[in-house]
């Protein structure tokens, strides 16, 4: 456990650098002299080929499926580039392997040794995995980054995930996601009763206990649903991804966030095959999750802003709404209510809660002096 959280320490530019220079040390090069050696003993012709390791990845996320797909894709290519070749992810989506919310099982049993999906799709396995993706009314982005490398977050998902098999890393985050897209506008509590409405994890759970009924729907599928009128609502990421899927087209109230602040998407491993792999190539491995899933942050930070900065103009019928205090109220109410139950229930779960919110509770004090200050003095 111990040399697996040295992997997954986060690296700065400068360690990066050296871990990739210092690759190529691990075992493959030899000395110069030996090297001429073997060349003049050996003709080029009759050099063995150096043998690939060839994974397979199987994604929750259909073919060409922007930001989130991208980050897999930026993973495999930087671990093709940084072992020289000798080991390549094949990537299949949701459309070739046809089980979107299958892949923790499919890791599991080996069928493929990678996944790229979100932890919270798992709840109905282990309620304890919808920490690693968020919680409502939870930390923000840079808050649950600094939990999971410093705060024993990633020792926590360990022990979570080692039941199941597989190790998960940190896969990429969207940010502060919106709360979603209704076909009606939303103003007392009474309107959320009996509503059908697509949201995942722990929020899903909230709203339930507020009368919404609740289900989940594979990407792919959710225009499909919201327009049949299979669900009233929906909630999915936020301008960076929304936008393009058309969901303004046929429910226009867009609803600031109160669920997900900070929606961490995971690569899983099956841990068999991670701990066969020899040493450098599990560090590039690591590496290569981390640095993807710190660029799709920042993607999903700069298509979200971009795509904001053109809402008014660009998409006229879309009416940006805020839940009114007495619905805020009344979700923090059976936020807290809910989790209480769980923790009584659940060990495991009353020791990550414990964890997270001790860490919010000292981080959040850093967040408003500083990122909180300055923004309430300057946000024109």
């Amino acid at each position: 456990m111990k040399q697996l959280m040295k992997l997954i320490k986060p690296l700065t530019g400068l360690m990066i650098l050296v871990a990739f220079t210092g690759l190529t040390a691990c075992g493959e090069k030899q000395p110069a002299a030996q090297q001429a050696a073997q060349s003049a003993e050996q003709p080029a012709t009759q050099k063995a080929e150096k043998e690939v390791i060839v994974w397979k990845l199987a994604q929750t996320w259909g073919s060409g499926f922007p930001i989130f797909g991208d980050a897999v894709i930026t993973m495999a290519d930087l671990v093709k580039e940084l072992s020289d070749g000798e080991m390549e992810i094949r990537i299949d989506s949701a459309n070739k392997h046809k089980a979107a919310f299958g892949i923790l099982d499919m890791v599991n049993a080996g069928q493929y040794e990678m996944g790229h999906s979100a932890s919270y799709y798992w709840k109905g396995k282990n309620p304890s995995t919808m920490f690693f993706s968020t919680m409502p009314f939870g930390m923000i982005a840079p808050e649950q980054y600094a939990w999971f490398y410093y705060g024993g977050g990633m020792e926590l998902m360990k022990k979570v995930y080692d039941k199941h098999g597989v190790y998960s890393f940190p896969g990429g985050n969207t940010g502060n996601q919106m709360g979603g897209w209704f076909r009606k506008e939303i103003n007392t509590l009474d309107d959320l009763k009996g509503l059908k409405m697509r949201i995942p994890g722990f929020a899903g759970e909230v709203l339930s206990k507020l009368g919404v009924v609740v289900t989940n729907i594979a990407p792919g599928e959710l225009y499909t649903a919201l327009d049949r009128g299979t669900i009233d609502a929906l909630e999915w990421v936020g301008p960076s991804l929304d936008l393009n899927m058309g969901f303004q087209k046929i429910a226009p109230y867009y609803y600031t966030g109160w669920h997900e602040p900070a929606t961490e998407l995971q690569f899983m491993v099956n841990k068999e095959k991670f701990d066969a792999l020899p040493a450098h190539l599990q560090k590039v491995l690591t590496i290569s999750m981390q640095y993807a899933a710190y660029d799709m942050y920042a993607r999903s930070y700069h298509e979200s802003a971009v795509n904001w900065a053109s809402i008014e103009k660009d998409y006229p019928e879309v009416k940006i709404r805020t839940f009114s205090p007495e619905i805020i109220s009344a979700m923090k109410q059976a936020n807290q209510e809910l989790l209480a139950e769980h923790a009584q229930s659940d060990p495991a779960f009353k020791e990550i809660l414990e964890s997270q919110t001790a860490y919010m509770k000292m981080a959040r004090k850093w967040t408003e002096i500083s990122d909180y200050a300055y923004l309430k003095d300057n946000i024109e």
